[in-house]
């Protein structure tokens, strides 16, 4: 078994070879070199291409968070876990936006380190094998290519699941393709409860069947909605949430984009290491807001953070509640956020109260209602981005074949 290659970056000799010393215990892992500066390790790792690398925050020359910046670009396999005396809120900001996948505050327990190292280690290979899924699948003809719409917000109690449910059934209505809705909230999710579906086929028995899953599996585990959407529900308990590793959605995710047109991900709030991996494999990333200012001061911050993961791009703003009162206004949101808000939906609790008691969502239980019509817009929206050219070409293609029927009928004088 290949061993997980670590470069050790400090400032302080002994402290290198205390953590040499450490990791020399543990069969898995080999210390391929050091660095006593930002400069030296940014050197080191295009030359070693290491699997992990211990970054210490304050060095000469380069300090560790320009490195980790430096490397997250050049070097984008290597995993950095941050090092540091420093154990406020802000550093951690800091080193995230530089691209550390971890970061640990001294003194170091033995446990805690090897622990960060094989985690980030396990993330990064799933996300470089995703990566590696994705362009094969991309590269190949002939062949269904799914699209991933993650549905995400950095705090709870915005209506994510709500939104995210009753977009893929406006999906599905749109008749543009299979669509398939994922409970990716795999401690607390709620899209069993919004669709009263049976929790029994879930994703944490899909896990458990890891060596035969593959597309007919997640198939057979999407559970047919009359809408027309198929779900994967999320785990009924909690505690199963562990049985689902990163490893598992990365396969479940890559077999269902085979079979589905449109996916969407309902997420759980917060910058989790699964969420940040379903950042760079969705094609749409839709960020839930609502008008009020503690929403807002989180949803700028992750934006920072989106930036400097490159995936801003593919962010679009919905305001949800937008019409609440003594809320804060659209313009405002915008200056806020310092970025356009692409769809607004209105607040209306009733229908949102009655759709999930019945278990019935409202763009089918209350098609009438604008908080429905809002939803409808804001599918139309997502097919209109994936294919506008495609649309372009059919609706000439239509015109043209309107023309020629008005032409041989004598109705068309030109």
């Amino acid at each position: 078994m290949a061993k997980i290659q670590v470069l050790i970056v400090d400032d302080v000799a002994q402290t290198r070879k205390e953590i040499h010393r450490l990791l020399q215990f543990e069969n898995d892992m080999t210390v391929v070199g050091e660095a006593s500066n930002g400069q030296e390790a940014v050197a080191l790792a295009l030359e070693l291409q290491p699997d992990v690398i211990l970054m210490d925050i304050n060095m000469p020359v380069i300090d560790g968070i320009t490195a980790t910046q430096r490397i997250s670009m050049e070097v984008p396999k290597a995993a950095t876990i941050i090092i540091s005396i420093q154990g406020e809120h802000e550093y951690l900001k800091k080193a995230m936006m530089a691209g550390a996948r971890e970061y640990l505050v001294k003194p170091l327990a033995s446990e805690e380190l090897v622990f960060a190292i094989r985690r980030v280690y396990e993330l990064a290979q799933t996300r470089n094998l995703s990566q590696q899924r994705y362009g094969e699948a991309q590269a190949a003809k002939n062949k269904r290519e799914g699209r991933f719409i993650m549905v995400f917000s950095p705090k709870g109690g915005v209506g994510k699941t709500t939104i995210a449910t009753n977009t893929a059934i406006a999906l599905a209505q749109q008749k543009q393709g299979k669509t398939a809705l994922m409970d990716l909230d795999l401690q607390f999710g709620d899209v069993a409860l919004m669709l009263n579906l049976d929790t029994k086929r879930n994703i944490s028995e899909l896990s458990r069947e890891e060596d035969e899953l593959d597309a007919e599996l997640v198939n057979s585990y999407l559970i047919p909605h009359f809408s027309g959407v198929r779900v994967l529900i999320g785990p009924p308990i909690p505690q199963e949430a562990e049985l689902v590793k990163p490893a598992h959605i990365s396969n479940i995710l890559t077999a269902a984009k085979q079979q589905m047109d449109h996916i969407v991900l309902d997420t759980a709030p917060g910058l989790s290491d699964l969420n940040l991996d379903l950042w760079e494999m969705c094609h749409h990333l839709l960020l839930v807001v609502t008008p009020d200012l503690a929403t807002l001061k989180s949803a700028k911050a992750c934006l920072d953070v989106m930036a400097s993961l490159n995936v801003v791009h593919k962010t679009s703003i919905i305001l949800n509640r937008h019409n609440l009162k003594m809320g804060i206004k659209a313009a405002d949101i915008e200056k806020i956020l310092g970025t356009k808000i692409w769809r607004q939906v209105p607040n209306d609790e009733d229908v949102v109260t009655q759709a999930v008691n019945k278990g019935l969502p409202f763009v089918l239980g209350q098609s009438a209602a604008a908080i429905s019509h809002s939803i409808a817009d804001l599918a139309e929206g997502l097919i209109g981005n994936e294919g506008q050219a495609q649309a372009a070409g059919r609706k000439k293609g239509l015109a043209a074949r309107i023309f020629n029927l008005l032409e041989v009928a004598g109705l068309c004088r030109c």
